[in-house]
């Protein structure tokens, strides 16, 4: 089995790999784990202002912040990972990953934060569930 895990600078990220590692535990097989950052991409303005390499700086530093954390929790499951990461609206991107991985199913973390609608799940969330080819278990 192939998990894409979706994961922000949030705490909830945590959770979603302690949520992975204990499915794990229940599948027959390893799953392979693609653990994955999507930054938005800055507007054409913005990244005129960072000048020539500030961008990508930019984006490295936003992916460091995302992935650091999580690495010694994902070592800790002992299972085997790779990390991705990209840029562009998240939904559209992360779904496009999910396939290029050719993933069995995606993990998503919620926040819950926003307006009624999004009180089990946030708008993020809603669009991958929606438009995912695959199951998406929302880990909150």
């Amino acid at each position: 089995m192939k998990i894409l895990l979706a994961v922000d600078e949030s705490a909830i990220g945590a959770a979603a790999v302690r949520h992975v590692a204990k499915l794990a535990k229940a599948l027959k097989a390893t799953p392979q784990l693609y653990v994955l950052n999507v930054v938005p991409r800055l507007s054409k303005a913005a990244e005129k202002e960072f000048g020539k390499a500030g961008p990508d700086r930019y984006y490295q530093a936003q992916f460091e912040a995302a992935l650091a954390p999580l690495r010694p929790l994902l070592k800790r499951t002992r299972l085997p990972f790779q990390e991705r990461t990209a840029t562009g609206d998240i939904v559209p991107t992360l779904l496009a990953e999910a396939k290029a991985a050719k993933a069995d199913m995606i993990v998503i973390g919620s926040h819950g934060k926003g307006a009624l609608k999004s009180l089990l799940v946030g708008s993020v969330t809603q669009k991958v569930i929606a438009l995912s080819p695959v199951p998406v278990l929302v880990v909150h």
